[in-house]
Parts: structure tokens; C-alpha cells; sequence
């Protein structure tokens, strides 16, 4: 019975199968420090695979480097032996909720969802810091060997990466900016689907290099555009009122060809006066001349206030020139009939810019006859997509619906007030908690601006504020549609005396997972969709559930041996080893979670049959308990070591669950 690795993913291991399979003349092997072989590349091989000419030592090539860009990946690619632990008191909904709070150092995170979500997340909206000189940065150990790294990252210590102040008198301060961010977003790019799309906050600090970066990760075609957010508020720190920052956009497959779009300014007014008009049942003239007064108040453009026309449904329409655009030559010419008199209607002088197919359609003439007319409070009618004046002599018009083109494609220039920390303070009576949140319209506007589907998943690794998973909750609010979320925030020490210290909170990752629930609550009391996920699955990162025992078997001692050491740590529960296991497998870590009793032992099951698991310890697996466990068909299936009372016995039970279950999957721990 084969045992899990119970760790991340050598992502290097990865890379060199992926590279075997285009180029396998290039797979060596090396001996590694252990003297053990290893599946290697032959570089000068693979260089020469690659090149066009007879490559002859290094060559100068434009890109972007800085001191410990090489160890920066070295470090993303290293596996480590961490886990995520549930915590279900700090969950809302944990046994039904598909949105993941992750507490703990994003590059752990992104590592252990490697498995899980590799090619599953369809947006990704950071907000990291900005290198300021006065932000925090993530430390992460670059400057020491890579086979260190990997040791001590691999020990129940965790790996020393703590915030610390990025002055601009450190000798690496854009270096040490640029190999954190390169790291995770070298690991987050695995996550992206194939239509996915990333989009990063930043300011003029690292603007220039962090497009460097990204163009090197995602790759040059696959950029969309840097948008100027203009937040309304200046900085006046430089002599200059600087009152913008910057998202960049990047997809993962340019072939895709996604179209952003956004929702026109002001609509919410608009809506939201035509519905009083509704309420009040006031007539459809009075109406009009209520949404033509605001047009004017607000100073609208023509992309709205062409539509200022309402039907008899409260509808707003505007009229499209039905005459041939061009000025050289003339479009079809042919009688069309008024709906009321049955006269011939004016033909444009050019004609008309449809053909009679595409007119008779858009009329909806049915047999010669309008099937659908409408009658409006000035005596003209709508028949279809067709307006015709209450005259015959007059020339028709296509119309247009304003919900029909309520939005356009997404400006490189937002104009959106910064008001997140208003927002804020809302949720928590009026308390200041965190430094220049962003706006949930700047995070609906960019989330929004491509199509979604039920259970698309957003990921947000620099939680910070949380408005990231704010915005997914009230878009959902907004269409019905469920977008799953992943929110992951560093513990992240509070300054002492600070308003969220003072409050209580222990850390700023706290203080995030509460605006989140706080928004839920919000909009769980107000939803017209009932049914959407509001809920919150908690996971804190930890160093493995497994002893060191179970790395280095080897390394245990007979006094060890005769002793039994047990490979789990005593302080982990069964539903820490169930995670981790879910981890190692690639299981869904949203996947409903249900305990059942069967022989005294204490059995998981994860979404039905996709995972079973007992973690007895006491030696109470057997051949007639495993043999009901088959009757569930598990599609995998994972026991503790201890759990056997012999090797006999585990030796039995794998041949058992040959024979009753097939195609189950089964390994220890």
C-alpha cells in the first residue's frame, strides 16, 4: 500500500516530466547530494533544441534581472511539508460553504493549492504592497542555499518569513520587492485556467518593473492593459497632486479573446428613479420629462441620454436612423406599411440601411401582418424593434433598449471615488481598522467585466481589507451568479495602540475575516437570492501533521522502533490529517465533509465517495470493516499505518479492496 508524500509539490520534478515529453532526448540523470540518480536536463541540449544557430556559451538577451531573481525561483519551486488546518470555530457555514479563508504566509499557500487548483481559478485580483519605502514587505530568505531552504522548510519550523520594513536605504530594496512578488506570481499563474485573468494593483514605485515581471510569467501577448485608476483623492507628498495608481491585466491565454467590458456610470440613478415612476404609476409623459430633468442635473453623455424615450412597461428606448449610411451609393428600397393606416411610410432618400428580411424581422410582421404593435401615450407605436410616428408620412426607426447596451468596453481611465475606508468603517460602526482600503467599485468593476458562470473561483493571496471578497459577495447580489472565493492574509502582527488592536483583534488576519463576515451578514439580512454561498471555510497553514519520523524513516533509531513512535504529531486531530490528505491527493477543499461511525471507527467522507479516510489508531482495521467501506465504492481511500494491528493485516485489506473495489485508490499514512 503505497503511503502520500504528505507535502507540496516539487515543482521542479514537474517542470523536467513536462520538458521530457516535448524533448526527451534531453532527460539525463545527475546524482544528487544523497548520491542517489535523478531525473535531470541536459541544458546545452535543451539550448541547442531551441536555437536556430550553434549555441556557444551565454549570450546577452533582453530581460528583466536583479540579485536573487534565480533563488527567488529556486524557492518558488521548492516543495514543503505544511498542511492547512481547519478551524471551524472561526468558519460561518463550514460543512456546506465553497469559499475558502486561508490564514498564513501566501507563498505556503499558493504551494499547497498547487494539487488542488491547478488550472482552476478564473480570477485573480492582488493588491500587494506598493515598495513605498513605508510599506511591509513579505521577507522571504532568498540569499540562502537552496538545499537549506528546502530542509528547513520541510522541518515543524516554519520558514521565517516575517514582515519587515522595505526602507529605500536597503541595498535591496527593489530587489528584495521584486523576488517576492516573482515568486507568487510564478505559482499563481498554475492556478489560472485557460480563460482565466489576473489583475494587479500597483503604483508608479514598481509599476515599470512589475510589468517586466509579468510579461515574463504570462508572457508579453498575453497583456491586456494597464488601467489608470483615478481616485479622486491626491497625494501631494512629491509637489504634485498625484491622484491615480495602476491595474495591470494579464490573461492566461490571449486566444481566448476576452472581450472587458463595464457598466455605463449612473445607471443606479436612472433604475432607480424609473422604478419610483413605476411605484407611483406616474404616466409615461411625466416620466419622460423626470428622466430628461436628471439626464440634465447629472450631465450624462449621448451614450445615455440618446435613450429617453419609455414604453408603456417603463422601459427606456432610443431611436436608431433607419436611413442608408452612405453617401456614394443607395441601400434597398421597399415599401413598408403603417402598423394603424396601412399607408406606404416615407422610404429614406438613399433607402433604407436593411434589407426587407432583416426589417420584416425586426418588425415582427408575421404573414404580411405586425404581430406585435404597441401603442404609446403620444400616439405613435412600437411594432417589434420598430417605431413608427403616429403619422404616415413620417419616416420609421429602429429602437434601441438602454438594458440593451448598459454597458461598454472597459476604459484604460477609471474614474471611481476612493471611498473603501468610508465603506469600512460602515461595517464597523464607524472604526478605522485599515490604511487606504480600495473601493468594492473599483473590485466590482474589474471582476465584473467579464462574463462569469455558477462556481468560477476568484483568488485573492493579499487579502488585506478583504474587499476582494466583499465585492464577490454583493456582484453575486447583483446577478444571482455563485463565484467562489479564496481569500489568503498573513497573521500579520497589529501595531500596539492601534484602533484594530485596541478593538481586540489578535492579528490583521482577524480583522479581514471579520469585515468579511460582517459583509455576508449584511447581505444575507437584505438577498433576493437565498440560496447563494455566504459562507466561509477557515484554514490556518501549520507546519505538517506528520513527524519527522515520517520524512526520514531512516533515521529513527531501534529504541525508537521498539518504542512504536506514532508518525503523527499528538496535537493534530482526524480532520487535520483528512486536510492534509486532501491536499496530497488534489481534492476540492470545498467539498462537503460528513463523519459517520461504522465498527467503532470513526469514517470521513468527502463528497460521497471521492474521498474516504479513517485515521484509527488503535489497530481496528480490519478485513469485515474494510469490506463495508467497499460497499461504498470510494474512488479513494486512505488508512493510518497504525490503525493495522499487523503488516499481515494491511497486506489483507489491500488485497480485499482489489477484489470487492477495483478501481478504488488506496495509501496510507
Amino acid at each position: 500500500m503505497d503511503k502520500l508524500k504528505m507535502h507540496s509539490p516539487n515543482l521542479v520534478d514537474q517542470n523536467i516530466d513536462k520538458l521530457a515529453q516535448i524533448f526527451p532526448n534531453c532527460v539525463t540523470e545527475a546524482k544528487g547530494d544523497d548520491g542517489k540518480l535523478r531525473k535531470a536536463i541536459d541544458f546545452d541540449l535543451l539550448k541547442q533544441e531551441v536555437s536556430r544557430n550553434i549555441v556557444e556559451g551565454p549570450q546577452e538577451r533582453y530581460q528583466l534581472n536583479w540579485p536573487g531573481k534565480r533563488e527567488a525561483l529556486l524557492t518558488a519551486n521548492a516543495p514543503i511539508a505544511k498542511t492547512l488546518r481547519p478551524c471551524r470555530e472561526e468558519s460561518v457555514n463550514f460543512d456546506t460553504t465553497e469559499n475558502l479563508f486561508i490564514e498564513g504566509d501566501n507563498l505556503d499557500a499558493l504551494k499547497l493549492l498547487q494539487e488542488t487548483y491547478l488550472g482552476k481559478v478564473k480570477m485573480i485580483y492582488i493588491d500587494p504592497p506598493y515598495n513605498t519605502g513605508k510599506d511591509f514587505i513579505y521577507e522571504d530568505d532568498f540569499a540562502e542555499d537552496i538545499d537549506i531552504y528546502i530542509k528547513r522548510s520541510n522541518q515543524k519550523d516554519d520558514q521565517g518569513n516575517r514582515l519587515v520594513a522595505n526602507s529605500e536605504s536597503n541595498g535591496r530594496f527593489h530587489s528584495d520587492w521584486l523576488s517576492m512578488i516573482y515568486s507568487r506570481l510564478r505559482l499563481a499563474h498554475n492556478l489560472l485556467r485557460d480563460d482565466g485573468v489576473i489583475f494587479i494593483s500597483i503604483d508608479e514605485n514598481e509599476q515599470a518593473n512589475l510589468k517586466s515581471i509579468c510579461d515574463e510569467v504570462f508572457g508579453e501577448d498575453s497583456f491586456v492593459e494597464c488601467i489608470s485608476w483615478n481616485k479622486r483623492i491626491p497625494q501631494n507628498d512629491k509637489g504634485i497632486g498625484n491622484i491615480h495608481e495602476y491595474v495591470l491585466i494579464y490573461v492566461n491565454n490571449r486566444e481566448t479573446k476576452p472581450e472587458f467590458t463595464m457598466r455605463k456610470e449612473g445607471l443606479d440613478d436612472i433604475y432607480d428613479l424609473l422604478e419610483k415612476c413605476k411605484k407611483k404609476s406616474l404616466p409615461v409623459h411625466e416620466a419622460e420629462k423626470e428622466i430628461r430633468k436628471l439626464y440634465k442635473k447629472n450631465g450624462y453623455d449621448r451614450g445615455i441620454t440618446l435613450y429617453n424615450n419609455i414604453d408603456n412597461n417603463y422601459n427606456l428606448w432610443g431611436k436608431i436612423n433607419m436611413s442608408w449610411p452612405n453617401a456614394n451609393t443607395f441601400g434597398p428600397d421597399y415599401d413598408v406599411l403603417h402598423p394603424k393606416t396601412g399607408t406606404p411610410v416615407k422610404v429614406p432618400d438613399r433607402g433604407w440601411r436593411w434589407k426587407k428580411e432583416t426589417f420584416q424581422e425586426a418588425a415582427k410582421i408575421v404573414e404580411g401582418k405586425y404581430s406585435d404593435i404597441q401603442e404609446l401615450h403620444d400616439g405613435s407605436f412600437i411594432c417589434g424593434k420598430i417605431w413608427f410616428s403616429h403619422k404616415d408620412d413620417m419616416q420609421p426607426s429602429s429602437i434601441t433598449y438602454l438594458d440593451e447596451v448598459n454597458r461598454f468596453l472597459l476604459r484604460s481611465i477609471l474614474s471611481l471615488k476612493s471611498d473603501g475606508g468610508i465603506e469600512v468603517e460602515r461595517i464597523f460602526e464607524g472604526k478605522s481598522y485599515f490604511s487606504y482600503p480600495k473601493p468594492t467599485s473599483l473590485l466590482k468593476t474589474l471582476l465584473g467585466s467579464l462574463p462569469s458562470d455558477n462556481g468560477d473561483i476568484v483568488l485573492d493571496f493579499f487579502a488585506g481589507s478583504g474587499t476582494t471578497a466583499a465585492a464577490v459577495m454583493m456582484l453575486n447580489e447583483e446577478d444571482g451568479i455563485q463565484r467562489n472565493m479564496i481569500s489568503v492574509q498573513l497573521p500579520e502582527s497589529l501595531e500596539l495602540g492601534s484602533p484594530a488592536h485596541a478593538a481586540g483583534f489578535e492579528n490583521l488576519a482577524k480583522v479581514t475575516l471579520e469585515r468579511i463576515r460582517r459583509t455576508s451578514a449584511q447581505l444575507e439580512s437584505t438577498s433576493m437570492y437565498p440560496k447563494l454561498d455566504r459562507g466561509l471555510r477557515v484554514l490556518k497553514i501549520d507546519d505538517s501533521n506528520m513527524a519527522e519520523v515520517y520524512y526520514s524513516p531512516n533515521a529513527v533509531s531501534q529504541a525508537d522502533l521498539f518504542a512504536q513512535i506514532d508518525n503523527v504529531k499528538e496535537d493534530r486531530t482526524e480532520e487535520d490529517l483528512l486536510f492534509q490528505v486532501m491536499l496530497d491527493w488534489g481534492v476540492d477543499l470545498t467539498l462537503p465533509i460528513r463523519r459517520e461511525t461504522i465498527d467503532g471507527n470513526t469514517v470521513f467522507f468527502v463528497a460521497d465517495n471521492a474521498l474516504v479516510a479513517c485515521f484509527d489508531k488503535s489497530g481496528n482495521i480490519t478485513e469485515s470493516f474494510v469490506k463495508q467501506l467497499a460497499e461504498f465504492e470510494p474512488m479513494r481511500l486512505v488508512f493510518r499505518d497504525a490503525g493495522f494491528a499487523s503488516d499481515s493485516t494491511k497486506i489483507n485489506v489491500e488485497q480485499v479492496l482489489k477484489q470487492l473495489s477495483p478501481t478504488t485508490e488506496v495509501k496510507s499514512i
